[in-house]
């Protein structure tokens, strides 16, 4: 994997944990962090920031971790992979994050579209 796919996959893995995060736990305690892309021979000069709570913040350094660690040059979507590197509850937790955020920017997409014909 390049070390620009692998900024791809950190900030699109982030905005998805981030938007479960807004969804999900928007009473919960939330602080600001960040993860450097540190990918192979980066020097981790690039960062991604979140505001999440304390569960999800494990969700996503865990992921972050998953994907330094991907072996593939041309990573496969996790759920494809033929070599699994998520345990099966983290897999689990992931999959949930990722379909109600891509529902929720599916959703997202549609009420613009019909606000913007609407105007």
């Amino acid at each position: 994997m390049t070390s620009e796919k692998f900024i791809y996959e950190v900030n699109t893995v982030t905005k998805f944990i981030q938007i479960y995060c807004d969804g999900k736990h928007a009473d919960a305690l939330k602080k600001d962090g960040a993860v450097l892309h540190d990918y192979k021979d980066d020097k981790g000069l690039v960062q991604t920031h979140f505001h999440l709570c304390s569960d999800c913040e494990r969700m996503l350094r865990y992921a972050y971790a998953r994907l330094r660690a991907c072996p593939h040059t041309e990573k496969p979507r996790c759920h494809h992979c033929p070599h699994p590197c998520y345990e099966r509850e983290m897999w689990v937790n992931m999959a949930k994050m990722m379909k109600y955020s891509g529902m929720k920017l599916g959703l997202t997409k549609i009420k613009k579209l019909f606000s913007f014909k609407k105007s």
